[in-house]
C-alpha cells in the first residue's frame, strides 16, 4: 500500500484559535503547531488560490515543517477562474513561488469552477496545463457532475492528471463521491455535506462537521486508492471553526487503528 497523508485545506485561520489552536497562538507558530502538536504530515497550501505565491512565504514553510512534511499547492485562480485574462508572466511568477519547495511539493491541485463543462476549449486547456506543468505530479477537481463521464476519466489517465475524489452535499450538479486513480497520486477532498451549498457564502458553505459513522464509510475506499496509488492525499476543506482539524484527526486515528 502507497502512504496516505492526511491534513487541511489551509491552516492559518482566526476562527480555529481556540478551536484547534491554543489562545494566544502567533501565526507564525501555527504551521509547527498543525505538524507537531495536532500531528498532520500534509497541507494543503490554499492561499496560493487567492495570490500569486511568493518564494519567501514558501521558503518559510519549508522551514517550519520537517522533512517528511508534504505539501499540495492549490493552483492560482487565474488559471482556473480567471483564464482569460492570466498571463504567461504570471505563469512564471506561480511556478517560480513554489520552487523553493523542492521535492516536499508533491502535488498541484487545478479547482474548477461549477462554470468549467466538459468542452472542446477546456479539454485543449487541460492539455496546456498539463504540459506546462509537466514536471508536478497534477490534480484536476472538476465541480459540474458533466464531467462524470468515463470519457473524461479517460482522458486525465492519457494526461496524467489525478483526480481530485470529493464528498460534497449530493444536490443536482455537483459531483457524486466517485473513487477512481487516474495517475500515481490519489487525491479526496472532503467539503462537507452542507446543503445550502449553493445559497451560502463562502464562509459558511463549508461550516460541517461529519460523524464518525461518516468517516468510518470512508476507510474502504481510502484504502482501495492507496492500494493503488504511490501517494494519497486526504484533505478536509469544511475549514469553518477548525471542524476541518477535528475531522482530519478522527480519520486519523480510526486509520491508525485498522491493520
Amino acid at each position: 500500500m502507497g502512504t496516505i497523508l492526511i491534513g487541511t485545506s489551509g491552516f492559518s485561520f482566526d476562527d480555529w484559535i481556540g478551536e484547534v489552536y491554543p489562545t494566544g497562538i502567533k501565526k507564525q507558530d501555527m504551521l509547527p503547531y498543525y505538524e507537531k502538536v495536532l500531528g498532520f504530515n500534509a497541507l494543503e497550501v490554499n492561499y496560493t488560490y487567492y495570490t500569486l505565491p511568493s518564494k519567501r512565504t514558501m521558503e518559510s514553510f519549508i522551514r517550519k515543517t520537517s522533512r517528511d512534511f508534504s505539501f499540495a499547492v492549490k493552483a492560482y485562480k487565474g488559471m482556473t477562474h480567471e483564464r482569460e485574462g492570466m498571463t504567461k508572466e504570471q505563469f512564471r511568477v506561480f511556478r517560480d513561488g513554489i520552487s523553493p519547495m523542492g521535492e516536499s511539493l508533491k502535488a498541484l491541485l487545478f479547482q474548477f469552477p461549477y462554470t468549467f463543462l466538459p468542452t472542446k476549449k477546456n479539454t485543449d486547456y487541460l492539455n496546456f496545463l498539463r504540459d506546462e506543468f509537466r514536471e508536478f505530479p497534477s490534480v484536476v477537481e472538476f465541480r459540474n457532475a458533466q464531467w462524470f463521464e468515463e470519457s473524461c476519466m479517460d482522458l486525465l489517465r492519457e494526461s496524467s492528471f489525478g483526480y481530485c475524489i470529493v464528498d460534497e452535499p449530493k444536490l443536482k450538479g455537483l459531483l457524486p463521491f466517485y473513487p477512481v486513480l487516474t495517475s500515481d497520486t490519489g487525491y479526496f477532498r472532503f467539503h462537507g455535506r452542507n446543503k445550502a451549498w449553493f445559497r451560502e457564502p463562502m464562509e459558511v458553505r463549508y461550516n460541517y462537521l461529519y460523524t464518525e459513522q461518516e468517516l468510518r464509510d470512508f476507510i474502504p475506499p481510502i484504502q482501495d486508492i492507496a492500494g493503488k496509488a504511490e501517494t494519497t492525499f486526504v484533505f478536509f476543506n469544511n475549514c469553518h471553526a477548525g471542524k476541518a482539524a477535528k475531522n482530519a484527526q478522527m480519520l486519523k486515528r480510526m486509520l491508525s487503528d485498522r491493520p
